[in-house]
């Protein structure tokens, strides 16, 4: 992956939705059918590959360490609406996780930094294999994979990008962005998946059908638009750094000085600034890294600034600590 990609593409997901033939698509009902779920999945990972997998427990873990999960996008906003029996295995390496008794019996995903759909779709379908090997999953020959939710149904597979694209934001250009994606079968969604606001103008791209297609020609498709996106928010940053090149600087040291040096910033406050953060690691223009401005968008929401407080024994609320830690990373960043 090109310099100019890794600075537009911050993730690639590719998830698997899978359901157990003997059990029922929903797990709501019957609490013994869930924990058989959470037992048959830890089985399996647990003894078919020498990787190393965490079991979460939903309802053992406090607000914050789920909300922290969610943040990483370990798991889906989805799962914490099930926390009686909610679980998740993650493996050491976070590249890859298993949730379970989401909207489905399984939820396999990976997730890797950059434009690399092709290389978490063989770490996503490697844990498949693990786990079918285990018990086998609910398929049709006609259909495909089953699933609670019939646009699943088929390859059962949802692959997406997350898109940084403040150029695109700023110039108005997601309306006609949005159209022409629905016309590939693709849709554009906000940061943390369908239904959610597209903060810090990042955007995810992913795929709307599954029933009908391979999983190679949704992942080729994903990366084609994902990769004309990338030329298009490149060509604005250009352009700007040769016209704008005033104003561009100007608004990007202002969120930089504002991330640097304020005392109370809330969340939404923030995501704005991380915006012009990324865009100036990116372009070179600011001293930050553009893996650090990528770590601060999960360690500077809520539920890790309620951490980073606690560990640092710090009594202050949210929106102060969450400056304290900023500080502390921008500063560290600086001298390296």
């Amino acid at each position: 992956m090109s310099d100019c990609e890794n600075a537009i593409a911050v993730s690639g997901r590719v998830r698997l939705a899978r359901n157990y033939p003997d059990l029922p698509f929903s797990s709501m009902e019957r609490p013994e059918d869930a924990e058989s779920c959470i037992q048959r999945a830890c089985q399996a990972m647990h003894t078919g590959t020498e990787e190393v997998y965490t079991l979460h427990l939903l309802r053992s873990m406090t607000p914050d360490d789920r909300m922290a999960l969610v943040d990483e996008h370990l798991i889906s906003r989805d799962l914490l609406k099930h926390n009686a029996i909610g679980a998740a295995l993650i493996r050491r390496d976070e590249k890859v996780s298993i949730m379970m008794n989401e909207e489905d019996h399984l939820r396999i995903q990976s997730l890797l930094p950059g434009n690399h759909l092709r290389e978490a779709a063989e770490e996503a379908f490697r844990a498949e294999e693990i786990l079918e090997k285990g018990c086998g999953f609910s398929f049709d020959p006609q259909l495909g994979y089953l699933t609670s939710c019939p646009t699943n149904t088929g390859t059962g597979l949802r692959a997406s990008l997350m898109l940084h694209l403040p150029m695109l934001t700023r110039f108005k250009q997601m309306g006609n962005v949005n159209q022409s994606v629905a016309k590939l079968g693709l849709t554009m969604r906000g940061i943390y998946g369908e239904g959610s606001e597209a903060l810090g103008d990042l955007y995810q791209v992913s795929n709307q059908i599954t029933l009908g297609r391979r999983e190679e020609d949704i992942i080729d498709a994903v990366t084609a638009v994902g990769k004309q996106l990338i030329d298009l928010e490149n060509n604005l940053r250009e352009s700007c750094r040769a016209k704008q090149k005033a104003e561009v600087e100007d608004a990007l040291w202002r969120s930089y000085g504002a991330l640097r040096y304020a005392v109370l910033m809330n969340e939404k406050e923030f995501m704005q600034h991380w915006s012009n953060l990324r865009l100036g690691s990116a372009m070179g223009i600011l001293p930050t890294p553009v893996s650090v401005s990528d770590e601060l968008l999960s360690t500077a929401q809520d539920a890790h600034v309620r951490q980073y407080a606690k560990r640092k024994q710090l009594e202050l609320p949210v929106e102060q600590a969450r400056c304290a830690l900023l500080q502390e990373t921008l500063k560290a960043s600086e001298t390296h």
